[in-house]
């Protein structure tokens, strides 16, 4: 860490010790605007495009077919992949996967599959031979904080508008679309809460982030349900913040729900 940076993480944590955030925002306050955007490649099955503030990501969604994991042979199989593109952040290098973009895919895939959103049984085309396997990829646009919700929204989004390609003699069809839905049973919205000291906040840009302690995913459906959780960062959260942690993300999760429901 260089000087600059230790000094703009002083100033930030001093703010938040003062109850204030760099940018005016309330603790509890995610960035403006919120914006989804579906649709945006025409090659892809389903995709979509998510802004928070200045973060943005996109998911797309391919299908293809393939043979079933051993221990769910009846069940399609669904395959999650993030991009830390270098466009994005000064931060982000080529090369193959780290350890950040396989935690963002993994941190995804976990709302997605522990939720049971996608009827995964409804994928299988023959038991224990030909199911549809869901290519799910997120890229990074724009790294201004967050990446974790923006893309698992982004996910959803495009899973959410995502069809079945054309099926001929247990070939894909590709770029030839069906009406079919990838079947859906509900949208979880993942919500992440970050400390910074002794203090909660939501939604952190990227100079907040420099300064977080710790976080905490939680993925949670229109129910209320808790599905997963994910902690990041050295340090711990007592159980009065978890419990704090998960009252702050399942307010977010609300708002985030009404612009995916629009």
């Amino acid at each position: 860490m260089n000087d600059n940076s230790s000094k703009s993480n002083d100033y930030v944590s001093k703010l938040i010790e003062g109850k204030k955030r760099i940018d005016g925002r309330a603790f509890n306050e995610h960035r403006q605007p919120i914006e989804i955007t579906y649709n945006v490649s025409n090659k892809a099955e389903g995709s979509a495009r998510v802004k928070i503030g200045d973060t943005e990501v996109i998911a797309g969604v391919k299908m293809d077919v393939g043979t079933p994991y051993p221990d769910t042979m009846d069940q399609g199989n669904l395959i999650t992949n993030a991009e830390l593109l270098p466009l994005s952040s000064p931060m982000f290098l080529p090369g193959p996967p780290d350890a950040q973009s396989v935690e963002l895919a993994r941190i995804v895939d976990r709302g997605i599959r522990e939720s049971g959103m996608i009827d995964m049984k409804k994928l299988c085309i023959r038991e224990g031979e030909l199911v549809w396997n869901i290519l799910l990829d997120i890229y990074t646009i724009n790294d201004d904080g967050n990446l974790i919700d923006a893309a698992a929204l982004a996910a959803v989004a495009a899973l959410r508008v995502a069809v079945l390609p054309k099926l001929e003699g247990d070939k894909v069809q590709f770029g030839e679309f069906t009406k079919t839905k990838v079947p859906l049973k509900l949208l979880p919205i993942t919500c992440t809460i970050f400390k910074i000291g002794q203090h909660l906040v939501v939604d952190a840009n990227r100079q907040e982030e420099e300064a977080v302690d710790s976080r905490l995913s939680v993925a949670i459906s229109e129910h209320g349900q808790i599905h997963a959780m994910q902690k990041g960062g050295s340090v711990g959260f007592s159980i009065e913040e978890v419990d704090q942690a998960i009252t702050l993300a399942k307010k977010v999760s609300e708002q985030f729900r009404k612009e995916l429901t629009k």
